[in-house]
């Protein structure tokens, strides 16, 4: 099992100085004099961290950098939490980090920028930081925040680019109400069409930042990753960028499924446009404020189309049909996947628990396919012989809203 905050990018073109002039305009020394243009960028400067380190963490820290390096809106240092480990070599990961500028573990092969600092000390890599990136596998989630809580600035905000959810004994959970409720602080998602290792060789590609009701901080998060490479758009609609970055995950599974027992294009265009259904009617069921325009952003049907032609989840799917499922997902996510972790499988037990909780499963027949397969229950080829039964529908007595 990896360790908690494990998660799970060539230099970047320079991009023009941005100023912070209505900040400027706004400060006033004691004396009633303007106060210089170097105490005022000092003052107004955010600090990132990045609180994860494996692919998709490395990647992250690679485009924060890249900005925060040229810009008087943001302290130049960029410092990511990575869970020590020791390499075949003997070295500290953190300090291979630090000599080299490059993941050699999780993303080997490309610089994150002179800027980044890897702190193998939890505390360490947030103390003073104003914005806080999570990019943590979803299940170690409320053990770092237990860990944070009282360590980190009042005024500080959060981003999560974790896909995944927390069911709790009232009903899921979103990793971005998670951190709020534990960390008492807003926070934003990060979702898209973004495979991490295309990210950091600077293909182009989008992504989707799903805020609450801060538009001001919405936009500094965009500041923070938009590239030249890497366009990103926001959306109110916190709830529903975020599931749209879970769900597709369960999707993906199936996807590599239908891979891995050879049945076509056909049959995976299918079960795709079957689980994007599935997808935007979970996430209306559980929040009436998700918008049908979501799933158009790059989180909703781009990252859905990505995933399932590309993403570790569909790899490891396709071993395990391939395997006629007599090898499991855990020991298939060891081999592929070399430390990283698989979201798929945990995701659709959450998603299971939830539906049959609520006595949705004949609702949700990917989704229940999907799980049932997993845990061996099923054999991988009844990820189509499930679309013989026809979904039962809802009534209204039967959905229960989620409180969060």
């Amino acid at each position: 099992m990896a360790p908690p905050g494990l998660e799970v990018a060539s230099s970047s073109p320079e991009i023009q100085k941005i100023t912070p002039l209505d900040a400027a305009a706004a400060v006033v020394e004691d004396d009633g004099t303007s106060a210089s243009s170097e105490s005022i960028a000092t003052a107004a400067r955010d600090r990132v961290a990045v609180i994860g380190s494996g692919n998709w963490g490395s990647v992250a820290a690679k485009l924060i950098a890249s900005n925060t390096c040229c810009s008087d809106l943001f302290d130049d240092e960029v410092r990511m939490w990575v869970y020590e480990e020791t390499l075949p070599s003997g070295e500290k990961l953190s300090q291979v980090i630090n000599r080299e500028k490059e993941n050699v573990k999780y993303l080997p092969g490309v610089k994150l920028g002179s800027n980044v600092v890897a702190v193998p000390d939890l505390l360490n890599a947030v103390a003073d930081a104003t914005m806080l990136v999570f990019v943590t596998p979803h299940q170690f989630i409320e053990g770092i925040c237990n860990t944070l809580k009282g360590n980190i600035r009042q005024n500080a905000i959060a981003i999560s680019l974790i896909k995944g959810m927390e069911v709790k004994k009232d009903g899921p959970c979103m990793i971005s109400n998670l951190i709020t409720e534990l960390l008492g602080i807003d926070c934003a998602v990060l979702m898209g069409a973004n495979i991490a290792n295309e990210v950091a060789v600077e293909k182009f590609s989008e992504a989707t930042v799903g805020f609450r009701h801060d538009k001001r901080a919405a936009d500094k998060w965009v500041r923070i990753f938009r590239r030249p490479y890497f366009l990103v758009t926001p959306v109110q609609d916190v709830e529903g960028v975020e599931l749209c970055g879970t769900l597709k995950n369960v999707v993906a599974v199936a996807a590599g499924l239908v891979d891995g027992l050879d049945m076509g294009n056909n049959t995976k265009a299918a079960i795709m446009r079957i689980g994007l259904k599935e997808m935007r009617f979970f996430s209306k069921l559980l929040f009436p404020s998700v918008r049908d325009t979501t799933f158009f952003e790059s989180c909703g049907v781009a990252d859905l189309i990505t995933t399932c032609l590309g993403g570790r989840n569909r790899r490891v799917a396709d071993a395990f049909a391939r395997n006629k499922g007599k090898r499991s997902f855990d020991d298939l996510e060891t081999e592929l996947l070399q430390g990283q972790k698989l979201q798929g499988v945990s995701t659709a037990r959450e998603v299971y628990e939830v539906l049959r909780a609520r006595k949705w499963e004949e609702s949700f027949p990917l989704f229940s396919t999907v799980h049932l397969i997993a845990t061996g229950a099923l054999a991988p080829s009844a990820i189509v012989e499930y679309s013989e039964h026809t979904p039962r529908q809802i009534t209204s007595s039967q959905i229960q809203y989620s409180s969060l």
